[in-house]
C-alpha cells in the first residue's frame, strides 16, 4: 500500500505465538499485532488487556489486507468538495443602515438554504464567496427558497452586490478518500 499521506511501518516480525515482548513493543509505540495462524501466550492476551493492545489474528491472508487497507484509508483526510445546490439573480438591491446590502433575488434553479455559501458572480466572474447572514421570503426568516420564488438575502462581510449578479448556492461535502486515489 504505496500512499503519500499514510503508510504502513512493520516494527517486528516472527514465527510463533505473540509472547509478552511482542505486547510491550506494540504497547511502547502504539501499533497493532497482527498474529497470522497463531494465538497469543495466555500471558500475553492479559498484558495486551491490560496495555490496551489490539491484537488481530487471521486465517486468511486477503482478509489482513483488506482490514489494513479500510485501516489506512480511515486515516487520509477527507476530501472537501463543493456541491451546487442552486443559483439565484439579483434582481435589485436595497441598502438599509447599521445592516448592509440585502439582494432582492428570484431563485432560477435549485434552492438557497441558510445555511448555504454562495459565490458572488458578476460577469461571468466569482469575485469571492460569503456565507448567508440572512435569507428572508417576504419578511420572514427561511431555512430555503426553491427555485421560481424571490427572497431577500444579506451576506455576512460583502456589500457590494450589484443588480444582475448570480449568486451560486453551494455546500461542502466530506467525502471518504481510498489509497487508489
Amino acid at each position: 500500500f504505496d500512499h503519500e499521506e499514510v503508510r504502513i511501518k512493520i516494527l517486528h516480525e516472527a514465527v510463533g505465538g505473540v509472547n509478552e515482548s511482542d505486547v510491550y513493543l506494540a504497547a511502547s509505540s502504539g501499533a497493532i499485532i497482527i498474529a497470522f495462524h497463531v494465538i497469543a501466550e495466555d500471558r500475553a492476551e492479559s498484558l495486551a488487556a491490560q496495555e490496551g493492545v489490539d491484537i488481530r489474528r487471521y486465517n486468511i491472508i486477503y482478509n489482513v489486507t483488506d482490514e489494513i487497507r479500510q485501516a489506512l484509508e480511515g486515516l487520509l483526510q477527507p476530501e472537501r468538495v463543493e456541491v451546487s445546490t442552486g443559483r439565484a439573480l439579483v434582481l435589485r438591491t436595497f441598502s438599509i443602515s447599521r445592516i448592509g446590502t440585502i439582494a432582492g433575488c428570484r431563485v432560477l434553479n435549485g434552492s438557497i438554504e441558510r445555511s448555504n455559501r454562495v459565490h458572488v458572480i458578476r460577469d461571468q466572474k466569482i469575485l469571492n464567496d460569503y456565507a448567508i447572514a440572512s435569507l428572508k421570503r417576504e419578511k420572514d426568516d427561511a431555512k430555503e427558497v426553491r427555485e421560481g420564488y424571490e427572497c431577500g438575502i444579506r451576506l455576512d462581510g460583502f456589500n457590494d452586490v450589484k443588480e444582475g449578479d448570480l449568486l451560486e448556492a453551494f455546500r461542502i461535502e466530506e467525502r471518504k478518500r481510498s489509497l487508489d486515489e
